[in-house]
């Protein structure tokens, strides 16, 4: 069995990780690949409409509830007080794909690119103390770095280095 190519997006909060990886799900499919994402929140979050009746078996207790149509399918899981899935178990859950790129998870050992912003400069920046992170992508010039910098808006050369990173055959 082939172990899953995985690339993370880290950085704080409005550093532009959510731009980058939809700039990135874009370009890998426009180049052939079947991309996949995690994207994991810090607060609590809802992708459910209030009354819908797939709402309306979680509020009655369900603790998977399945919405199926000829168009897609989403499966919720209710905790209901367990802990947060470790990222290995929700990896585990992803239909195979050629990339599985991951936004937010800073502390997973996965190759990662740190997403910066001049208005969230004021941050400490992640790199120097994370060891996974292997590239910088920037709105601003980064000085001091040993690892590679890119524009965060030049979307083609971070996904070049990321399909290298990663090992992604040509398509």
């Amino acid at each position: 069995m082939m172990t899953q190519r995985i690339f993370g997006i880290s950085g704080w909060k409005n550093s532009g990780k959510t731009g980058l990886a939809v700039r990135l799900v874009a370009e890998f499919t426009r180049r052939g690949y079947r991309i996949s994402t995690i994207k994991h929140a810090h607060h609590d979050f809802d992708i459910d409409k209030v009354g819908a009746d797939s709402f309306r078996h979680r509020e009655a207790g369900a603790h998977e509830v399945t919405i199926v149509s000829g168009t897609r399918f989403a499966i919720m899981h209710e905790l209901r007080g367990q802990a947060e899935p470790s990222f290995d178990d929700i990896l585990a859950r992803i239909a195979p794909c050629d990339l599985v790129l991951i936004e937010g998870y800073k502390r997973e050992p996965v190759p990662k690119i740190e997403a910066r912003r001049l208005e969230s400069a004021n941050r400490e920046p992640l790199a120097p103390n994370d060891p996974h992170i292997v590239a910088i992508a920037a709105d601003h010039a980064v000085a001091d770095s040993t690892i590679p910098i890119f524009d965060l808006d030049d979307t083609m050369a971070i996904a070049d280095f990321i399909a290298t990173t990663v090992d992604l055959p040509p398509r």
